[in-house]
């Protein structure tokens, strides 16, 4: 875990020489706790629970098969959403709505139900899939398997 306690500049600098090796054709085998970083560097990454290898898979394809994108919204008020809406999966806390995306099309359904509905929006963000959130997926599958 080489960037493991050291400070930002320090371990942007690692990140660079690491990147030069990789490009100059070295294999480099990293290990860490921090996912931010494996999904950053890693173009291959094997995801070990109890020293099992629990997946071993290219980056992209391990962020695309566990994890989607996820809108989330703050309205401008705590108000009933439409009956379409309420009908797909999400999460609330008052004014904050999540929903976990199985394709960006829904984006344009969520927002024109709310536009149709009169519902304004006070703030609005989409997150791109994350390692983390793969990794959570999958030690769930993990668990579910022993």
């Amino acid at each position: 875990e080489p960037t493991a306690g050291v400070d930002v500049e320090l371990r942007q600098g690692l990140w660079r020489f690491m990147r030069r090796l990789n490009q100059e054709g070295h294999t480099i085998i990293l290990t860490t706790h921090y996912l931010e970083e494996a999904e950053e560097l890693c173009g291959r990454i094997a995801l070990l629970k109890q020293g099992r290898v629990i997946a071993l898979d290219h980056t992209a394809n391990l962020l695309a098969r566990f994890s989607g994108h996820t809108l989330s919204i703050r309205l401008d008020m705590d108000l009933p959403l439409p009956e379409r809406l309420s009908a797909m999966p999400h999460s609330r806390s008052g004014c904050e709505l999540s929903w976990q995306l199985e394709g960006l099309e829904q984006v344009e359904f969520i927002l024109a139900q709310l536009r149709q509905a009169g519902i304004p929006l006070q703030d609005m963000r989409l997150s791109a899939p994350d390692l983390e959130t793969a990794f959570m997926a999958i030690l769930g599958e993990a668990h579910e398997h022993q």
